[in-house]
């Protein structure tokens, strides 16, 4: 597990966010209470003027102003990790896209649609990194690490659940 060296946490509309990583960069962004939660707090000090521009715009997020997050990000993870997670950014704001369509974007074959699905469940910028945009092929709530609830209530806000539903 990586020890960051800087770490703050902020109330959201989804309970508290525990933002780490250098104090500029960002390196995870998780949930209380989220399975795989990094333990950011025990390897890192806490610094509440850190991370500025990432609380301005995931509060512009919550105020329904920001569609599109645009910050300096530094997540650990393989080559193809960061490749599913680079595709999750393509996912628009108010959407959602199958795990299986977001394995033909990659041109993963669907025999390894499984190793999509757990590259994105091992995102560690949640919200940032829109992995809650991805559904089940009929359209079902799959696996979030910060729950399901959390993720209906994100594409919520998003509308996205409107469009799947019209």
């Amino acid at each position: 597990m990586t020890a960051y060296t800087t770490y703050m946490t902020i109330d959201s509309p989804v309970g508290e966010l525990l933002l780490a990583g250098d104090g500029s960069a960002l390196s995870s962004l998780s949930m209380s209470g989220q399975r795989t939660a990094p333990a950011a707090r025990s390897g890192g000090r806490r610094d509440d003027e850190a991370f500025g521009e990432a609380r301005r715009q995931l509060t512009a997020y919550f105020e329904g102003r920001l569609p599109r997050f645009g910050l300096d990000l530094a997540p650990e993870g393989t080559e193809f990790q960061q490749r599913v997670w680079r595709a999750l950014d393509e996912i628009p704001y108010g959407t959602t896209a199958t795990y299986g369509e977001l394995a033909a974007r990659l041109d993963v074959p669907r025999a390894e649609i499984r190793a999509v699905g757990a590259a994105i469940g091992a995102n560690p910028l949640l919200i940032v990194r829109p992995c809650h945009r991805v559904v089940g092929a009929d359209g079902s709530m799959r696996g979030y690490a910060g729950g399901v609830e959390r993720k209906v209530r994100l594409l919520t806000h998003e509308g996205a659940l409107q469009q799947m539903l019209a």
